[in-house]
This record gives structure tokens, C-alpha cells and sequence, in this order.
């Protein structure tokens, strides 16, 4: 069986944007996306302050990964998006969207938003973390 990996937004649910409600996923392997920060590879973190910086860095990362694994961005199915402000994020939903479309393209796997008080990396500077998991072929 080949994968296939396909959304899932039921018309009895408000158009999603941005993200899809689900994503089914048949045949492949799963890969368990890590929580990936604004650390470049040599640990520094990029972006200190700036939101949008923060989150290139993490697409970047999240590429990195895949790609180690034979595996591209458009092969993930699931995001968590951890954030220490989401009022931020959402007054930069513009500029975080132009990024997200320059890694995904129009890929928009199940994702969801959270509003954190705290990150371990936080004290460095972090104010952004994602996780997820991709289905590779």
C-alpha cells in the first residue's frame, strides 16, 4: 500500500483556515516531531524578542529533522504550537502566516494553539515551541 495522507474538514464544522480538523493518514511510518525552538544548531537562540524570528527558526528546524529522516514538511499531520503570548501571535498571525507558507506551502496539517506560562527554554529567550508528527513514505 502507498501512503496517503489526506484532510478532513466535515461540512458540519466551520471552515477551517489555516489548518485542517483531521488528517488521515494510510500506510508509512510515523516520525515523533520533538518540541523544536529557536536554537540554531549551535544552541544560540535566534531571534531573541522577535516572535516571527523565532518561529523561522523553528520551521527551520522542523525541515531539519524531516528531511534527516527522508521526509519533507508537507508529510506532517499534526502541530502543536506552544506560545507565551498568544495575543502576540495572533497580532502577528500575518507575518507568522507568510513564513508557515514559504516552509508549507499550502500544506495545513491538524494543528492546535496553545497559551502556555512558561517554556524550559523561556529563560534563553524562547517564545515559541511546536512539536508534532509526520507520516513519511
Amino acid at each position: 500500500m502507498t501512503r496517503q495522507i489526506g484532510p478532513v474538514n466535515p461540512s458540519a464544522l466551520a471552515r477551517p483556515v489555516g489548518f485542517s480538523h483531521g488528517v488521515e493518514v494510510q500506510g508509512g511510518r510515523v516520525l515523533f516531531l520533538a518540541g523544536q525552538v529557536a536554537h540554531d544548531k549551535d544552541g544560540t537562540i535566534v531571534g531573541k524578542g522577535d516572535l516571527v524570528a523565532q518561529f523561522r527558526q523553528v520551521c527551520e528546524n522542523l525541515r531539519t529533522v524531516l528531511t534527516s529522516a527522508g521526509g519533507q514538511l508537507t508529510d506532517v499531520v499534526k502541530l502543536t504550537i506552544y506560545v507565551l503570548d498568544v495575543n502576540e501571535y495572533k497580532s502577528r498571525s500575518k507575518a507568522i502566516g507568510a513564513v508557515y507558507r514559504e516552509y508549507f506551502g499550502k500544506h495545513f496539517p491538524a494543528m492546535t494553539l496553545v497559551g502556555v506560562r512558561d517554556l524550559y527554554d523561556a529563560s534563553q529567550g524562547c517564545l515559541i515551541e511546536i512539536e508534532g508528527f509526520a507520516c513519511l513514505p
